[in-house]
């Protein structure tokens, strides 16, 4: 089983390249605010909502490990590398598939801020997250985690064997996805 962890700021455009990517591929695509969504509409964005998305999330993990049907799966999140709990969550997601014989391929996008904010407004993120339609919040909680987090990497901080950083500023969600393709031979 092939899992690729695609992360990077909010609005850099995962989902949209887990879903070109699961196109190209086949994967299932499994971004981030699928869980987010579900527990928002109970309890806000609140201690609550992250304690219950990271366990359905790992549950999740474990049935997909197990499956013999399914070839694979793209997740997409938020890493906050001065965040140690963000660290110990994608070593925990790395151990589950690991330990059932999965393959894991880190894809870190990052975008230009003006970008992101473009981005943010899309038709299609809009669609998929209830959670960002209100602009003005949204943009706010993207300029604000901005300053609050490091939500890329630096040089050499991943030391995983299949790993690439893609800019994809001036890149479509189809380019990058077949740049991922390539690299990896999925």
């Amino acid at each position: 089983m092939k899992v690729i962890i695609v992360f990077g700021p909010q609005a850099v455009g995962k989902m949209t390249v887990g879903r070109e990517l699961e196109n190209v591929t086949g994967l299932k695509l499994f971004h981030n605010h699928m869980t987010l969504e579900l527990l928002y509409p109970f309890f806000g964005f609140s201690s609550e909502t992250w304690r219950l998305s990271t366990l359905f999330r790992k549950e999740i993990f474990k049935v997909v490990s197990e499956n013999n049907t399914i070839n694979g799966l793209i997740f997409t999140f938020v890493w906050a590398f001065d965040q140690q709990e963000d660290w110990d969550f994608v070593e925990e997601v790395c151990e589950i598939f690991e330990s059932n014989g999965g393959e894991i391929y880190f894809v870190e996008l990052e975008a230009e801020i003006e970008a992101r904010l473009e981005r943010n407004r899309s038709p299609y993120r809009l669609e998929h997250k209830l959670t960002k339609r209100n602009i003005e919040q949204s943009e706010l909680e993207l300029k604000n985690s901005m300053q609050k987090y490091r939500l890329n990497s630096n040089e050499g901080e991943i030391q995983k064997e299949n790993y690439m950083k893609i800019n994809n500023t001036t890149l479509s969600p189809e380019e990058t996805a077949q740049m991922i393709k390539k690299e990896f031979r999925l």
